[in-house]
């Protein structure tokens, strides 16, 4: 049986064929089958794609009872098992994003191809889908002066949220930077057109608060929220989506973004930006990648 390495080895990435073999050696998968998939990767240069995601689009169906289907989430979990590394499952509602993108740059991330998921105490958790590539740990644990919890998750999941987390965080700092400090009482929208002119601008149409909305909706449609909440406090703003009846809290943004936001939808909406002392509704179609349209129901109060 495979077991897991050591920073002492030297680094490699996880090979197609030694992947297809503990499978087969597992009874996951017909020698045949494994055989094949292995040709045609060579043939059509999938030997340079991540071998999880490889053989998760096989679509097979494991061997062993209950008969799943191999998708990258259950093919990641049973390799943590075999290789005895702790398997992490990446929930974006569960991390606290302003944390674990001051763990380190993006450009590091990427270049280690990584991903911090949790930031407790003296220990941060950082999540790997090449379990033979460790001589960052040592390294990055010098850096940080924490311990590193190294877990394996799915080669999807970090690809796609290196890029959510890192460039909401960059958006967020840069939209921040560009107007007052979080600590600014800002009670209406003429104040924040007067900062514009004071020349520190942070208005409603400002490309990282245009990246930010953009983002909070894709988010909420990516978790199936059926609604977003922007919550206005004293010092900041609360980010909440309804999923399956339950408020979950998404993200705390300081309160001159929070005004930008909400000032951006309110535009969109074709609602009286100005107007805060009585309610308004609005309504904004949108469209998704794949070209769904989805219409947004606005309550202002």
């Amino acid at each position: 049986m495979a077991t897991a390495p050591t920073a002492a080895r030297v680094d490699r990435k996880l090979q197609l064929r030694e992947m297809l073999d503990w499978m087969v050696e597992d009874g996951l998968v017909a020698p045949e089958a494994a055989t094949k998939l292995n040709q045609d990767a060579r043939l059509t240069r999938g030997g340079a794609r991540h071998p999880l995601i490889v053989v998760s689009e096989a679509r097979w169906r494991s061997l062993k009872p209950p008969h799943p289907v191999l998708s990258a989430d259950v093919l990641t979990e049973w390799l943590a098992g075999r290789l005895k590394i702790p398997f992490h499952h990446i929930d974006p509602l569960k991390i606290d994003l302003k944390a674990v993108t001051g763990v380190m740059s993006s450009e590091y991330a990427q270049r280690r191809a990584i991903l911090p998921v949790e930031v407790s105490g003296r220990e941060v958790t950082i999540a790997t889908s090449e379990p033979f590539m460790a001589s960052w740990e040592p390294e990055l644990s010098q850096m940080l002066r924490l311990n590193i919890k190294r877990v394996l998750a799915n080669p999807i999941d970090i690809e796609r949220y290196q890029g959510e987390f890192f460039n909401l965080a960059r958006s967020m700092k840069r939209a921040e930077a560009s107007g007052v400090s979080s600590g600014a009482n800002l009670s209406s929208f003429e104040q924040l057109v007067e900062l514009g002119k004071a020349g520190r601008p942070l208005d409603a149409n400002d490309h990282h608060i245009v990246h930010l909305v953009d983002w909070l909706w894709q988010y909420a449609f990516d978790q199936r929220a059926s609604d977003i909440h922007l919550e206005p406090r004293r010092d900041v703003g609360v980010l909440r989506f309804r999923i399956d009846g339950v408020l979950h809290e998404i993200y705390r943004v300081p309160y001159p973004v929070m005004v930008a936001m909400v000032a951006r939808i309110k535009i969109l909406a074709r609602m009286d930006v100005v107007e805060k002392r009585r309610p308004q509704d609005g309504r904004i179609k949108t469209r998704m990648p794949d070209g769904e349209e989805i219409e947004l129901r606005l309550s202002s109060l």
